[in-house]
């Protein structure tokens, strides 16, 4: 077989897509070549990367076996290219990789490297030495930035063989109209988007009202629907009404599966977090969540080693400073590693579940590392803290005692009864055990969405 990789030929203010221009490499090679377009994959990689457009996304196109030579696809791809990608962008660096081997037999360092693209950061001139020494074919131009995804997408089927694939069924826009508003009726595609729930997701988001599923920037595409099933996303894509469509197409891809997160379990402590990557982590609530300027909400994670400083912690409660035995502090308590969270503004409601949260609450995190805070994607509520310790109250009067002295407990002043320790009141909390994520309208391409299941937990699913 020959496998045609492709990446960065669209442009953050003029457009185009690279989903768009695998579709034309697709069609020209069929048609020139008679050959058969097996599928086309959708390649989400690591979303933190620096130098990407918003999705991120990089393309395989895989032809039958023996039916088209790769020097003629490399030479019919890159004429499409030339043609379509955006390189009046000097930020728009297309890339090329042609291999002549079936997509599940690659080599280890081609389907290792694709992996590595979607967890980590790599250079041109490690894509382009590994496709040098298996063979490949390849074109870049500008710096040829490019290639890097392209060889991505060549080791992508083998790479994610074992897990889980998505579909994206893509409409799109008759060049004509490419850059102006577009014309689809929300109605209909809230309709289509409540019928195919929840094989299809992240069609629209009720909540907020808004098409996710429709982009905002001026390419070619009209919109696009993801799902579990093919023909169901057909079906949606198919419900929707709208401007005349010119093209359709379906493609494979790692869409919602979760693929770009990391093991933290991996990892000494929190503190070996490194920015650019996404990590799934576990640990306790050291810090109230905090609701800065612009509505970002910020908390601090500790490690689960230190489960038990969270609990003396979160018991403090109502703490009288001056009895120290019942005022342990969650700011004094050692972790060996800490970490911020947050919950930034686009996340919308997502920010209450944050909010809810408490000192000692022990969470599963997932997210992306950036400048060392961790902007999250999801979290599981593992145990919630329950009760509180606070300054008791007098049986006979029922006022709130005073502290007795340091060390010697409470005592009310009006009757002079005594306790030794604070005592339990039980929290009335707004949380339940389980997964709680962004919603449609904040997530990420590659975010697993809770609706597809699959999760170690009770999920709270947003629509």
């Amino acid at each position: 077989m020959t496998v045609v990789g492709l990446d960065d030929t669209d442009s953050r203010e003029r457009g185009m897509c690279t989903t768009y221009v695998a579709t034309e490499v697709a069609s020209r090679l069929s048609e020139r070549t008679g050959a058969t377009v097996e599928r086309l994959l959708l390649v989400r990689l690591n979303p933190a990367v620096e130098h990407k457009t918003r999705g991120n996304a990089a393309l395989a196109v895989h032809l039958g076996d023996h039916e088209c030579d790769p020097e003629t696809a490399l030479e019919i791809a890159r004429a499409t290219l030339e043609d379509l990608a955006e390189t009046a962008d000097d930020r728009t660096n297309p890339g090329l990789v042609v291999a002549d081997q079936a997509p599940n037999e690659v080599p280890d360092d081609v389907s290792a490297f694709a992996l590595s693209a979607i967890r980590d950061h790599l250079s041109i001139d490690e894509a382009t030495t590994l496709a040098d020494d298996c063979g490949y074919r390849r074109w870049g131009a500008g710096n040829g930035r490019g290639q890097i995804g392209a060889l991505a997408a060549i080791g992508a089927w083998r790479a994610l063989e074992e897990r889980d694939w998505t579909h994206e069924y893509i409409s799109y826009r008759d060049p004509e109209r490419w850059g102006t508003p577009r014309t689809i009726d929300e109605e209909s595609v809230f309709a289509a988007a409540e019928a195919g729930y929840p094989t299809v997701w992240d069609t629209v988001d009720r909540i907020e009202g808004e098409t996710v599923c429709v982009p905002h920037t001026p390419g070619p595409i009209l919109h696009g629907i993801r799902g579990d099933d093919p023909e169901a996303v057909r079906t949606v894509s198919d419900a929707i009404r709208s401007e005349p469509v010119a093209r359709t197409q379906r493609f494979v891809t790692n869409q919602g599966t979760d693929v770009h997160l990391r093991d933290g379990s991996t990892l000494e402590s929190l503190s070996a977090v490194r920015d650019g990557r996404a990590y799934r982590l576990e640990g306790w609530v050291t810090g109230e969540p905090e609701t800065r300027r612009g509505g970002h909400v910020f908390f601090e994670l500790a490690d689960p080693a230190d489960g038990a400083s969270a609990d003396a912690s979160s018991a403090s409660g109502n703490a009288d400073a001056s009895n120290a035995s019942d005022n342990t502090d969650a700011s004094s308590a050692e972790a060996t590693g800490t970490l911020t969270c947050a919950a930034f503004e686009p996340t919308k409601r997502f920010r209450d579940r944050v909010r809810a949260l408490r000192v000692g609450d022990r969470l599963t995190v997932c997210g992306e590392v950036a400048r060392g805070t961790l902007k999250l994607e999801k979290f599981a509520v593992r145990d919630l803290v329950e009760t509180e310790r606070v300054t008791p109250t007098c049986e006979s009067c029922d006022r709130r005692m005073k502290s007795a002295g340091r060390g010697q407990g409470y005592r009310c002043r009006k009757c002079g009864t005594t306790t030794a320790t604070k005592v339990d009141r039980s929290l009335e909390r707004g949380p339940e055990v389980g997964w709680y994520e962004v919603p449609p309208c904040a997530r990420r391409h590659v975010a697993k969405p809770l609706i597809r299941g699959g999760f170690d937990g009770p999920t709270h699913p947003e629509r």
